[in-house]
């Protein structure tokens, strides 16, 4: 749990939980994951990670605004889900996000031919 300043004298602060972090941090990680996959600059995990850190920046400014708890989620998912797809659009890359397997990607078949030739 983090702990966040707020401008109310009665409750001085607000807190981000778990799960606010661990939700949004899988579909970071997932964003990295593609742009390994592509074997290019990961430029998917930046607008990701961008599209969270204004998530969780708005929810704090809603937070102080309205003085009362807001759902963090709320705000966070579709910062990011909303900045990666813009880039996404941007760059012409629906598709292939859409269609990423993350079963398909070279480490998962280096894995997968390591298992198959201990069995052996």
């Amino acid at each position: 749990m983090l702990l966040f300043p707020t401008a109310d004298a009665k409750r001085p602060f607000s807190m981000l939980g778990l799960g606010d972090i661990v939700i949004p941090g899988i579909f970071v990680s997932l964003a990295l994951r593609f742009d390994v996959s592509r074997g290019k600059e990961p430029q998917y995990l930046k607008s990701a990670f961008l599209g969270y850190a204004f998530g969780l920046a708005l929810t704090i400014f809603v937070m102080n605004w309205f003085q009362a708890a807001q759902p963090a989620l709320l705000y966070i998912v579709p910062a990011v889900i909303g900045f990666l797809a813009v880039h996404c659009i941007w760059n012409g890359d629906v598709k292939p996000l859409l269609e990423f397997d993350e079963g398909k990607t070279k480490d998962a078949e280096e894995v997968e031919a390591k298992e198959s030739k201990k069995i052996e």
